[in-house]
């Protein structure tokens, strides 16, 4: 039933608006019901011309399909721990939180949006989901697995672009301020992608796939108070077009 009525709100919109990409954005499960997702991602897609939809969890891959289905692209957001176990690990130590009905439902998606070859958009938590779901792996702790790192919960600093890449092409710069509020990062990278920034510590705070591009910081809050980064989600938008 829950996908019936998505699914229905998705073509209504759809109806109302046959120019603008319909995007689909994850969200947090929310054990009283209902999805939880912060209004920056809806409103940073708004801005660059999309209709974003929340995406509820799914729990199997013919609903996750049936979703993509109707979709121009998808954002993965950011959120709670992925669980280790998606990467053959066990929990490094009590840091680490993670929401298994969350991480079921965002694997599903992601499977589907990659066989449906639609524009990806992986902000922080989507940044690891994507890594993940192709084949790499996770540091589960930046503070205790990488003690000499440059300060990533709750601060900004800068990340060194790499030349030709979609950050370097939009931004024109081979370096960038961005925040950071994440104690996790991408640790083995997937095959098949191909890092584009990193923290002065090294860690991967962007990297590109077909038909994905994903980072670590979140630009959809950077975009409030600085309009240049609203060109991320306008490419995406117009990737999805």
């Amino acid at each position: 039933m829950k996908r019936i009525v998505l699914l229905f709100a998705i073509l209504a919109v759809a109806g109302c608006s046959n120019k603008a990409p319909l995007i689909g954005i994850s969200g947090s499960y929310m054990p009283t019901g209902g999805t939880s997702l912060n209004t920056n991602y809806s409103q940073a897609v708004s801005r660059a011309r999309g209709v974003p939809v929340i995406i509820p969890t799914v729990s199997s891959r013919e609903e996750a399909d049936a979703v993509l289905a109707v979709l121009d692209g998808i954002v993965f957001s950011g959120g709670e721990d992925l669980g280790p176990w998606l990467y053959g690990e066990d929990i490094y130590n009590e840091t680490v939180f993670v929401d298994s009905v969350r991480d079921v439902s965002d694997v599903f998606l992601a499977q589907a949006a990659l066989a449906s070859h639609k524009p990806i958009l992986a902000i922080c938590r989507g940044e690891q989901l994507m890594n993940v779901v192709l084949g790499g792996s996770l540091y589960q702790d930046i503070p205790d697995q990488l003690p000499d790192n440059v300060g990533h919960g709750g601060t900004t600093h800068k990340i060194g672009i790499e030349a030709g890449s979609i950050l370097a092409s939009l931004f024109g710069t081979d370096s960038l301020e961005v925040n950071s509020t994440h104690h996790q990062a991408v640790k083995d990278l997937a095959p098949g992608l191909k890092v584009t920034a990193h923290s002065p510590d090294g860690i991967v705070e962007a990297y590109e796939g077909d038909n994905l591009i994903a980072v670590q910081f979140h630009p959809e809050k950077l975009v409030r108070t600085d309009a240049k980064w609203l060109a991320l989600f306008k490419l995406f938008i117009k990737k999805a077009r």
